[in-house]
């Protein structure tokens, strides 16, 4: 047990150190700490996916509501999320029970990471390395988006898109083409 509790403050620490360096108007580390929602729900969903992979489903999803009550954002327990996500001005983000996000993410407010309602067992998107989602945008389906994308703000993306590009549009539609 002392080892898991070490694990989790370690990605918490993790988390909260990527928040202050990539937020501009951050003050420091204890600042992001007490007032960043983003921080917050990844507190409440590192613990509730523990107890999630462990079978504890009611005990899990009962701590992923109350961090949704507390942060307006709702991560489901189940949703596997890599190190270092940065969720900034989080309200409304909502993230599927499917959906994994890999490392170093960025994720702006009223993101949704969602389902279209016609798939059974894989539902949600996945999200590689070093994306980021912009405001208002919408990412729906067991799709994949590649390393180092940008998907704009209130874009509606339901199709996978490959690595280094940006998405914008409704529907997302790649603008640009990035060297890696």
């Amino acid at each position: 047990m002392v080892i898991i509790m070490r694990r989790l403050l370690k990605e918490l620490y993790e988390d909260a150190k990527n928040i202050q360096q990539k937020d501009p108007a951050s003050k420091g580390l204890l600042y992001v700490i007490i007032l960043y929602q983003g921080f917050h729900i990844l507190i409440f969903y590192r613990l509730g996916h523990f107890l999630y992979t462990h079978k504890l489903y009611f005990l899990a999803r009962l701590i992923s509501q109350l961090g949704r009550f507390l942060t307006g954002i709702e991560i489901h327990p189940g949703a596997s999320i890599g190190r270092r996500l940065f969720i900034d001005h989080g309200m409304g983000v909502v993230i599927g029970e499917t959906a994994t996000i890999g490392d170093d993410c960025t994720i702006y407010h009223g993101v949704t990471l969602g389902g279209t309602g016609k798939d059974k067992h894989k539902r949600h998107p996945d999200l590689q390395n070093n994306v980021m989602v912009g405001c208002g945008a919408k990412i729906l389906g067991p799709i994949k988006i590649g390393n180092n994308t940008k998907i704009g703000a209130n874009a509606v993306v339901t199709k996978s898109v490959p690595d280094n590009v940006t998405v914008v549009g409704i529907p997302g539609e790649i603008v640009k083409l990035r060297k890696s």
